[in-house]
């Protein structure tokens, strides 16, 4: 079992955003730990017509427990390197919901 430790996370006016290593094409969607000071996420999505984005904003919307509309991919659209902005959640709150779902793997 990976171990969640705190990630480097901005504060936004609205929220915090973070950087996240997506893995498209895995066999469950999961948040499996920290990689290079980014969350990684794997996707059963494929990385074609932004279905890994869709699923990405919409897997960490229900995680996190907030509305999809709250979650966008701010940078990286084409890399497995992004930059992810959640609004409506302090970086204490979104922390410790990470760490809820370390304990559900």
């Amino acid at each position: 079992m990976a171990i969640i430790m705190p990630i480097p996370t901005k504060k936004t006016k609205n929220g915090i955003r973070f950087s996240a290593t997506i893995q498209p094409k895995s066999s469950q969607n999961a948040i499996v730990g920290i990689h290079d000071d980014s969350l990684k996420i794997r996707l059963t999505s494929p990385p074609v017509d932004g279905a890994a984005n869709k699923a990405c904003v919409k897997f960490l919307a229900k995680k996190i427990g907030v509305s999809p509309a709250n979650v966008s991919i701010v940078s990286g659209l084409t890399s497995r390197k992004k930059i992810i902005q959640i609004d409506s959640i302090t970086e204490e709150a979104f922390l410790q919901t990470l760490q809820q779902v370390q304990k559900n793997f």
